[in-house]
């Protein structure tokens, strides 16, 4: 049967709330390298741009006087490394999915839309933590940081999913917790539906969306809506 709707997800913040494995790797790894660790919370403005941009900018936040020893690739390389092998070996310690996800996966599923996943998290991670939580199955198509040569905010990410599912832009939806995701949309031509608290330092009056979500929790309705149009 044709898909009739497109729906993108984000990842971490969206889909799984992640940031206590993400803050347990980010730790491990500043400790390792003689840099002060955060909280979750401080963690969660981090996140959302890969491994690398988190890991840079956490240094640059922390230790500005330092930051000309991390500037150095092979140093960068390292913590880089550090932090995706011991994330890899505790990806699903603590993380949780976001409430109603499981539902509204079943409810896409039952109404024949088409959906995959859009995030700058590395695909084999991504995929891995899918799995591990029990919902890689409700996906067709998984696109990491590292599945095509731009990730988000570059629009490219979503279209070309988008156009890999043989799906129409203006028969999809971006779902995200962020500034990075609802750019992403903004710029496909793309509605964005975003979480309240998502991991991002903006608050969400100040960036974009068409629609604005606590959970998963009676989103069916706004697909319903597109569903008709």
């Amino acid at each position: 049967m044709k898909q009739i709707f497109t729906v993108l997800f984000d990842l971490d913040g969206t889909l799984v709330d992640t940031a206590p494995d993400l803050m347990r790797a980010h730790n491990h790894v500043m400790k390792k390298f003689g840099y002060p660790t955060k909280s979750a919370n401080e963690l969660k403005v981090l996140v959302g741009q890969g491994a690398k941009a988190m890991i840079g900018r956490a240094i640059w936040g922390q230790a500005k006087k330092e930051f000309g020893k991390v500037e150095d690739e092979k140093i960068k390389k390292l913590m880089v490394d550090e932090f995706i092998n011991y994330y890899g070996k505790n990806i699903i310690n603590e993380s949780t999915l976001i409430k109603g996800v499981k539902e509204f996966l079943k409810w896409c599923k039952e109404k024949n839309i088409s959906m995959a996943v859009c995030t700058n998290k590395q695909e084999h991670l991504a995929i891995d933590l899918l799995k591990k939580i029990g919902i890689y199955d409700y996906f067709e198509y998984v696109a990491g940081s590292n599945t095509f040569d731009y990730c988000k905010p570059d629009p490219r990410h979503l279209t070309n999913v988008v156009e890999i599912l043989g799906g129409e832009i203006k028969k999809s939806i971006m779902i995200g917790d962020s500034e990075t995701d609802a750019n992403a949309g903004k710029n496909a031509g793309i509605p964005v539906i975003l979480l309240e608290d998502g991991y991002t330092e903006k608050n969400t009056t100040e960036i974009y969306h068409n629609h604005l979500i606590k959970d998963f929790m009676g989103i069916e309705k706004i697909i319903s809506k597109y569903l008709k149009d």
